[in-house]
């Protein structure tokens, strides 16, 4: 199967809520990538294809070596797909399952290399939306690389949803955005604090039966203690990230990798090495059954 007649689809690897992606080669360059398309029921369902379109135009020319670059996106026969750099390594997430908790001198470097690509989502006016650990990937060197723009947003930009509707993963959404606020930058510092917390305590900090249980813990529940044996400055952050007002975290993801690099620097050096870990394939080859965690 191909699209456009230049790009042909070898293995599906992801299946999520809007789309699935796809390992496919550049019939031009012979080169890998990574196609997202709209999933087949979903063909000609405007209020899809309008976010697939937003998804191209907010990461469309955003360059950072944090970031997987967007190359080329398409529609036709009310369908359409976003090619995109394949990213050969694993999911955060994936890491975090196998290992339970990291250390900081393991999960902080990987947060600054995140903050900086955030900036560069924000200086051009957009806002993530869905930062979560599986849309961290990290290479055998320990390149991470932020992916899925797919909800999304520009400062500008029309909504695509009812106002005071919430989008997002519920396990790291901000207090104000499960208040159905607008969404801004601080919100994606807010879940890189979630993140955070999850790495070095080995679960996140609200739980509930039901997203809108953990919705609420977000906006009302004080965040859990961090261990007594965390260093000072990294609970700093941490909490600093999670705090419930906007206006007191930190104010810019630039600010928070700098501050990130400046605590590594003087953190005990572990043994962890990405190089190490288990089961390391590039993303269009996996190990197991394409996931379906609704991230595509």
């Amino acid at each position: 199967m191909e699209l456009q007649g230049r790009y042909e689809l070898v293995e599906r690897i992801a299946l999520g809520g809007m789309g699935e992606v796809w390992r496919a080669t550049d019939l031009r360059s012979g080169r890998a990538v990574a196609a997202k398309i709209l999933r087949p029921e979903l063909t000609g369902d405007e209020i899809f294809l309008s976010r697939l379109r937003a998804e191209a135009a907010n990461s469309r020319g955003l360059r950072h070596p944090n970031l997987a670059v967007v190359l080329d996106s398409g529609e036709r026969d009310g369908s359409g797909w976003i090619i995109m750099e394949l990213v050969q390594g694993r999911a955060l997430s994936d890491i975090l399952s196998e290992q339970g908790t990291m250390q900081a001198a393991e999960i902080l470097p990987i947060l600054a290399q995140v903050a900086r690509a955030l900036q560069v989502v924000h200086d051009a006016g957009v806002v993530h939306r869905d930062v979560k650990p599986s849309n961290i990937l990290i290479n055998r060197e320990g390149l991470a690389k932020l992916t899925d723009f797919g909800i999304s947003t520009g400062v500008h930009q029309r909504p695509l949803t009812a106002t005071g509707m919430v989008m997002g993963t519920a396990q790291y959404l901000s207090p104000e955005q499960a208040m159905g606020h607008m969404a801004t930058p601080a919100g994606d510092l807010y879940a890189l604090g979630v993140i955070a917390y999850e790495a070095l305590v080995g679960h996140r900090p609200f739980t509930g039966a039901t997203q809108v249980d953990i919705a609420f813990a977000h906006v009302n529940q004080p965040v859990p203690p961090l261990p007594d044996a965390t260093n000072p400055e990294v609970r700093e952050i941490v909490m600093e990230l999670l705090a419930k007002d906007p206006g007191a975290r930190p104010r810019s993801a630039r600010e928070v990798a700098r501050r990130l690099d400046r605590i590594v620097i003087h953190l005990p050096k572990e043994s962890w090495d990405p190089r190490g870990q288990l089961s390391w394939v590039a993303t269009g080859r996996p190990s197991s059954p394409p996931r379906n965690d609704g991230a595509a």
